[in-house]
């Protein structure tokens, strides 16, 4: 096992999972998993990253109230999706799955000090009302208009959002999300969520490489580790670093203006 300031790298078959400081007797917690496709892995997270992540949460947090967050981007149901993917099998009594757009939603300000289009950004009131927040992702690379895209646990958060309220010409996705590009809209993502997420955690178990923008059909690349930290920046860092992907132009801007904020 290899740890790196606030992030560790570990091979996916000796994952054993730490979470953040945050979770540590906390009495909600929330999860937003890459589920949102009816498809397995690499493409969604592995059932059995996720479930680590549950029974390490229950372990240093046995009275935690765990709510699973997860918003779809397809034309398949969202309760179809969950039963095709397994989900329902980590669920208990305190273990709970929610659709992210059927939750109760309130605007967040973006904090950041040159938005980039949103100035506030709707997103489910459940973030506020939670003592930690963690994002679960998989690890993927798409093409949109020709450069390549990585999504992993910054990405990964675009399910919080409405369809409703963000969907262009497809009523099954957030095609608003996506102009002017991903990557701008992504500085104000991390700027208006970002601060409700204590850690995030990548499944490098395989690469997912798409040979265009669909995130739902591609390639698998074993790589066989599984990246976690209490940053989300910093963890998606890593996880290219891993995946042997270049580092996004999104998170080198981030990481800019945070230290600039200091």
């Amino acid at each position: 096992m290899l740890a790196l300031a606030s992030v560790v790298t570990t091979p996916s078959d000796r994952f054993q999972y730490t979470p953040p400081a945050a979770a540590h007797q906390a009495r909600r917690i929330l999860i937003k998993p890459n589920l949102g496709y009816p498809v397995g892995p690499p493409a969604t997270v592995s059932l059995a990253v996720l479930g680590e992540v549950l029974r390490s949460l229950q372990a240093h947090s046995p009275r935690a109230e765990i709510f699973i967050v997860e918003g779809v981007c397809s034309k398949v149901a969202f309760d179809t999706i969950m039963a095709k993917l397994g989900v329902h099998q980590l669920l208990s009594d305190r273990v709970h799955l929610l659709n992210a757009d059927e939750l109760e939603l309130v605007e967040y300000p973006n904090r950041s000090p040159n938005p980039v289009r949103f100035k506030t950004m709707w997103a489910p009131r459940l973030l506020q009302e939670v003592d930690c927040g963690l994002s679960v992702s998989a690890f993927k690379r798409t093409q949109l208009k020709g450069v390549p895209l990585i999504s992993a646990s910054l990405k990964n958060l675009y399910g919080l959002f409405p369809r409703a309220r963000y969907k262009a010409r497809s009523a099954n996705s957030r095609g608003q999300l996506h102009r002017p590009s991903v990557p701008l809209v992504l500085q104000d993502v991390y700027y208006t969520l970002g601060q409700y997420f204590a850690g995030g955690v990548v499944d490098c178990t395989q690469k997912f490489v798409s040979r265009d923008w669909q995130p739902d059909r591609g390639d698998s690349v074993p790589v066989g580790q599984v990246i976690y930290g209490d940053s989300l920046l910093a963890v998606d860092r890593a996880a290219c670093q891993v995946g042997q992907e270049a580092i996004p132009d999104y998170i080198t801007a981030l990481e800019q203006s945070a230290s600039g904020q200091k």
